[in-house]
């Protein structure tokens, strides 16, 4: 079975074109799945029925996995039947009939303008760390895009005369985010004063880089991210995905229409953007309970 999962995941890589992080989430997933039906004594993928798979979902609900983790667990095993089936591996699919646990969808947690505001107003300074990281927080708020999607910018990736970035998203589907003037300026500040400091290698084209002239890691922005929040006296939990749900929610707010939303986010189905309209629902909802005279 072992020998079919690289198969798989080398598929994802080659024909489907999955970002790295998916497809080692889609590893780790399989990796368990694996080392469960081992264990039941199933080495062979045509021993592997619907009530196995059955049994596996009950035993990660026994370990206190979240119905999500579960949910993406089965999504995993479900397209790796499905994969060897097309390619005639397998004769028969066992997760079929199988469904997904039902999943409640949380509301995310965003920043209120102002607390946005304050987190980018601590981020100034002189020094070379405080113009790259404005820069960075500037560029992250105005574009939403993900955080692997931004440690992945290149020079040429970003139009300051214009207004645009271009970024490769899930898939390796490229997508055009316009951003304002306060982003175009704290990039062009950062790469006229700072980036030429930091680039040890002249040649690179990575936008954001490291002290040493590397590109800057994903858990670099985390801590960037927390620190300033600290510094901005936030008291509620951030993480990078916070600025892009905050994205979504202020443009929502403002009135933007759901359609531009998607395509600014790069989510292939619309549903997955309305949950932001569940967060300016509880916007609205706060706003009626403070303002109306019998709320």
């Amino acid at each position: 079975m072992k020998e079919y999962v690289d198969d798989f995941l080398n598929y994802l890589s080659v024909e489907r074109g999955l970002a790295q992080n998916t497809i080692l989430a889609y590893g780790r997933d399989l990796k368990q799945y694996m080392k469960y039906m081992n264990g039941q004594g199933i080495q062979r993928v045509s021993q592997v029925k619907r009530d196995r798979i059955t049994e596996y979902m009950f035993h990660q609900k026994k370990q206190e996995l979240s119905a999500n983790s579960i949910g993406r667990s089965l999504a995993a095993i479900k397209m790796f039947h499905r994969f060897l089936v097309r390619e005639r591996l397998a004769q028969e699919d066992p997760t079929y009939l199988v469904d997904t646990p039902k999943l409640w969808k949380r509301i995310p947690d965003v920043l209120s303008v102002k607390e946005i505001e304050a987190m980018l107003e601590a981020s100034q300074g002189k020094n070379w760390q405080a113009i790259r990281d404005n820069a960075i927080l500037e560029l992250f708020y105005a574009s939403g895009m993900r955080v692997s999607e931004l440690v992945d910018l290149k020079l040429d990736s970003i139009n300051l005369e214009l207004g645009y970035v271009r970024c490769l998203g899930k898939g390796r589907k490229e997508r055009i985010i316009p951003i304002g003037k306060r982003a175009c300026g704290a990039v062009k500040k950062y790469c006229s004063t700072t980036r030429q400091k930091l680039a040890k290698d002249q040649m690179t084209l990575i936008l954001f880089l490291s002290r040493l002239g590397k590109r800057i890691s994903r858990q670099s922005i985390w801590k960037l991210i927390k620190q300033y929040g600290r510094k901005a006296n936030i008291k509620k939990v951030i993480k990078p995905h916070t600025l892009r749900h905050s994205f979504a929610t202020h443009l929502l707010e403002h009135g933007a229409d759901l359609r531009s939303v998607q395509e600014m986010l790069g989510h292939a189905d619309i549903s997955t953007t309305q949950i932001y309209t569940h967060v300016d629902r509880e916007r609205l909802k706060s706003v009626h309970k403070q303002f109306h005279p019998r709320a």
